[in-house]
């Protein structure tokens, strides 16, 4: 059968079970856009290249399934290489075709040209450049491949304008030709026995130990082993940014989130812990501190299915390189096993009723607002939660809102919960809101964003109101670079350089209301929950609620840059005394 080179590459997408692309045509990539008429495919145009990338992580992250965006040549590729590392740092599937000028003016400085391969090199899992139209469907196949096996990321095909316009004969490859094609990938899956079970000696062994678990362990379908191995053990649990929702915040073992801006119960059970169980976490520097104070007394156990993770911050004692749930699963099996020929656990009563100590002494809080005072971002964060349908998603962007979304959200199932952890991007929150609500269309989707981030990327939610997607955006506006703005006034004496943005340029209300949303301004603290329900009732476009808090408000606790998570900063109506 014979297919032009655009016709084969929509053909390969759709055997992969690509649902949906988000994208954005130009000159390079437009053969590929006439056979999408023709495709059960649906297309989201999006208003910019970097919209559609966050969109595609958006939607893998709740489905689990890669995301696909589609762009051209140059400025388009190069727009996409903000979301292409930000999959990559936090190991979302994501898989990316890019359009390029014709392979004859390659190397010519041609208009739209970029090395888009080289570009992207660094902030991908495999990329390749297809010189060749039967060559489509095998680069398709491994893209989708390699994005979803081993550590999940980013894959990019880099498609010439006269690859998808020449002609070819089809050919689909088999699963035995993929794997002939990739002689050295290879993820292990199965950890090693004799290390499992050198694991499990530790945790019978431990008497402060601390499930560590990162977001590797929501990529592996593991939420489920873990919680059957923190009940078979007795140990708590504290979950990394990425890891919010893997085990469930009302579970009595659950501490919540750990380190820079976690709660002092969870950073500090690490620090005084003897035994670390890391499950698909990576000793990132927002969780550790400084290296060499972090958890001085623990020994370490490091399950991770990227063996460059072993070693990398912190030496294991015992290093597991395997899919989490299935270490896990073998892991729960072994120490079932030893129990039953006698192997009795160590005596950690006296562990578990320090922790309820710090709890009980360090919850998460705020000063709440006095009559007349300005309103307080976590108490938007609170009634937001209080208000969600069952089952909300909450997406955020990056900054101050993002700490008091995970802090005061309650998180009791796995994948109801999208940020940028590894990278940070500011922007993220709308469009991958957009992403999430097109993988979840059964759920109601909430982004929390900041008035710096929601002015990077707003333009998307014109993109939600053409294509009827109706997310809900709550916009946490301190008219400052919130995050920036604390730093500043903790550690360069309230020199606030460059962070204040304008109480009343743009005007948020007529902003949504331009881009086809429902616009509403919150200003006092009775106005929150009438917004919040209002908001929540609007079902056939997009909503865009204003909440004016106070500048002042910081993210408490926190541990200062490269300082040891032992230097804490608590709020001031808290004692840290008491945490020792």
């Amino acid at each position: 059968m014979k297919l032009t080179g655009a016709q084969a590459l929509i053909k390969s997408l759709e055997l992969e079970g690509t649902e949906v692309i988000f994208g954005l045509p130009g000159g390079c990539i437009l053969p590929a856009y006439d056979p999408l008429l023709d495709s059960p495919i649906r297309h989201i145009l999006v208003r910019h290249e970097q919209g559609a990338g966050h969109m595609a992580e958006g939607y893998a992250h709740v489905t689990g399934r890669p995301g696909v965006a589609m762009v051209t040549s140059g400025p388009a590729a190069t727009n996409m290489v903000t979301p292409l590392m930000d999959a990559y740092m936090d190991s979302i599937p994501m898989v990316c075709i890019t359009g390029q000028v014709s392979t004859g003016a390659i190397g010519t400085d041609a208009f739209q040209e970029c090395d888009t391969v080289g570009i992207t090199r660094s902030c991908t899992k495999h990329n390749e450049l297809v010189m060749r139209p039967e060559d489509l469907p095998l680069a398709i196949r491994q893209a989708f491949h390699i994005a979803t096996t081993g550590r999940p990321g980013p894959t990019l095909v880099d498609v010439p304008k006269d690859v998808l316009q020449n002609s070819m004969e089809w050919h689909w490859p088999t699963d035995q030709e993929v794997a002939d094609s990739l002689p050295g990938y290879r993820p292990n899956m199965k950890g090693h026995g004799r290390m499992i079970k050198e694991a499990a000696k530790l945790i019978l062994a431990a008497e402060r130990p601390v499930l560590y678990v990162g977001g590797g362990i929501l990529k592996a379908r593991a939420a489920e082993a873990l919680r059957e191995l923190a009940e078979l053990t007795g140990i708590h649990v504290v979950t990394t940014l990425m890891a919010r929702g893997a085990f469930p915040d009302d579970h009595p073992l659950c501490l919540g989130m750990p380190g820079m801006h976690g709660n002092a119960a969870a950073t500090t059970a690490m620090q005084r812990s003897d035994l670390l169980i890391a499950l698909g976490a990576r000793f990132d520097d927002r969780i550790t501190g400084k290296v060499a104070g972090f958890a001085p007394q623990a020994k370490v156990i490091h399950v991770d299915i990227d063996p460059a993770e072993q070693g990398k911050v912190r030496r294991p004692d015992v290093p597991i390189v395997g899919d989490c749930r299935l270490v896990v699963e073998e892991l729960i099996r072994v120490i079932r096993s030893m129990r039953s020929a006698g192997t009795e656990q160590a005596d950690t009563g006296a562990w578990r009723s320090t922790i309820s100590g710090w709890r009980e002494l360090f919850p998460v809080a705020y000063e709440p607002s006095q009559p007349g005072e300005a309103l307080k971002p976590q108490f938007c964060m609170e009634q937001l939660r209080d208000h969600a349908p069952e089952g909300t998603i909450l997406v955020s962007g990056v900054g101050q809102h993002q700490m008091w979304a995970s802090q005061y959200w309650n998180f009791t199932e796995p994948y109801s919960w999208v940020n940028s952890g590894g990278l940070g991007t500011m922007g993220f929150s709308v469009p991958a809101a957009i992403g999430a609500k097109v993988g979840r269309p059964d759920r109601t989707v909430w982004a929390v964003d900041g008035d710096g981030c929601f002015q990077m990327t707003a333009q998307e939610l014109v993109t939600a109101s053409v294509e009827r997607i109706p997310v809900k955006v709550a916009i946490l506006n301190n008219s400052y670079l919130g995050m920036v703005r604390q730093w500043q006034e903790m550690f360069y004496d309230e020199r606030y350089s460059e962070v204040y943005l304008s109480p009343e340029l743009p005007d948020f209300v007529k902003w949504a209301e331009a881009m086809g949303c429902v616009g509403i301004r919150v200003d006092s603290p009775e106005e929150v929950q009438p917004a919040i329900d209002k908001a929540n009732a609007v079902d056939d476009r997009p909503v865009v609620v204003d909440f004016r808090v106070d500048a002042r408000e910081k993210v408490f606790p926190m541990v200062p840059a490269g300082c040891s998570n032992d230097e804490l900063i608590l709020p001031h109506f808290q004692n840290k005394e008491q945490l020792a």
